[in-house]
């Protein structure tokens, strides 16, 4: 059965975004004289938590405060939010968050096999816009027949319905669609729509159950950046992984 359409998720799968939106995370947060802080090792942890807002309210509910300071807290989470997000796209504007070595590449293979593309992610329509249209220029957009964004669905990852509704916009049974993640929450929102997953873990990420993956790979690779060990470990042709042989590597396993 072949591959017709390759669904992505964004943040940690198509390019590195956490530490951005980290760093973002805290200029909000002194623009607002909040105090918080968010580390590193503090954020892995938090990052356990899908969306941003959601993201915020349970590092509310976590606070050492009166009840009534955090729900005052709460009502800020939007505001907070936005903040976050202008000082967010501006890293991205700025081309400070590139794609994972060989995102582009995969991307233009399958366009050029005839397969489709689309989006499945928890961040926001304007997050989206900012990092395909710094990324990959004004064809960025036009690229993705299907562009699913967390706003969009009621729940969230792990939740499978960012992918149904990604599969919707496609007109594609899952079946016919690979997914490609980066979390363990990504992972299990993907297969609970059926979906076969390539994940491709990072620092904010390795380390959890990846299990179900249908393939696990430190990235995609590139000619120029080969992964280590390829082809021979977890790859057969390359050491990067083609749209040719994921195509192959698929039909194998429905098969």
């Amino acid at each position: 059965m072949g591959i017709e359409a390759l669904i992505f998720d964004v943040d940690g799968t198509l390019a590195d975004t956490e530490e951005a939106h980290r760093v973002a995370f805290n200029l909000a947060f002194e623009r607002y004289r909040l105090g918080w802080v968010w580390k590193a090792p503090e954020y892995r942890e938090l990052l356990k938590v899908t969306g941003g807002k959601e993201r915020l309210a349970h590092y509310i509910d976590t606070l050492d405060a009166p009840p009534p300071e955090r729900r005052r807290l709460s009502t800020m989470v939007p505001d907070i939010h936005a903040e976050k997000t202008r000082f967010y796209s501006s890293f991205v504007a700025d081309g400070a968050v590139p794609l994972r070595d060989g995102v582009a590449r995969l991307l233009d293979e399958a366009l050029a096999e005839g397969c489709k593309l689309a989006i499945a992610s928890t961040t926001t329509a304007v997050n989206i816009d900012a990092l395909l249209r710094s990324t990959l220029g004004a064809r960025g957009l036009d690229m993705f027949s299907s562009i699913a964004c967390g706003d969009q669905v009621r729940a969230k990852k792990p939740a499978p319905d960012i992918y149904r509704l990604a599969l919707r916009g496609l007109g594609l049974l899952p079946e016919h669609a690979i997914a490609f993640e980066d979390s363990p929450n990504g992972l299990r929102a993907a297969t609970a729509a059926g979906l076969r997953t390539v994940v491709t873990p990072n620092f904010w990420t390795e380390g959890g159950d990846f299990s179900a993956a249908s393939l696990l790979l430190p990235g995609l690779g590139d000619p120029a950046r080969p992964l280590r060990g390829e082809p021979g470990d977890r790859l057969e042709s390359a050491a990067w992984l083609s749209f040719d042989e994921l195509s192959r590597r698929m039909s194998a396993v429905v098969a």
